[in-house]
């Protein structure tokens, strides 16, 4: 299990990442990186929606997350069970592996019944950083600083001669 102090930087997340397994955080800690560099307060927790359900259930409702973001393979429904227990905006990461490669999981995060949608990226650390982008996009909607941040992030990856990192 993840140490709660080691992967959280703040007791007051604004993003909770959930992960269903610990082999998700080699990807997943783009994603935290990421939101630490935007200035994202953010909470990070290992919870299976088919290992142990109740704690999500009850982590979902008990943080002070705005939104969250799920990480899963194989059949992924972390986000989806996410997305069933709080009207917040919930963002689903596909993780590689299984026979297709991480293309399941990203088929059963995009396929989610009406009225539950879960926003979806890409399969891999191009995925996990981009979902950190696009909670900052959500947050910006309503708080000042957060759209500073993203404003000032949009123009430094228009810059040409700005390194992107690769998959």
């Amino acid at each position: 299990m993840l140490e709660k102090m080691k992967y959280d930087n703040s007791d007051q997340p604004e993003v909770a990442v959930l992960m269903g397994s610990n082999s998700d955080w080699p990807v997943m800690k783009n994603c935290t990186a990421k939101l630490e560099e935007l200035g994202i307060p953010f909470q990070v927790r290992v919870l299976s929606a088919h290992r142990n359900p109740v704690q999500v259930e009850e982590y979902v409702s008990g943080t002070s997350a705005k939104l969250f973001i799920c990480a899963a393979g194989l059949a992924a429904h972390l986000g989806g069970v996410v997305a069933s227990l709080t009207h917040k905006p919930v963002i689903a990461c596909p993780m590689k592996g299984g026979v297709m490669d991480g293309v399941d999981a990203l088929l059963s995060m995009v396929q989610m019944p009406f009225g539950l949608p879960v926003a979806t990226v890409a399969v891999g650390s191009h995925g996990a950083r981009n979902s950190a982008v696009l909670a900052l996009q959500m947050l910006a909607m309503s708080d000042e600083k957060h759209a500073k941040t993203l404003s000032k992030f949009r123009t430094e990856i228009s810059d040409p001669g700005t390194s992107h990192p690769q998959e």
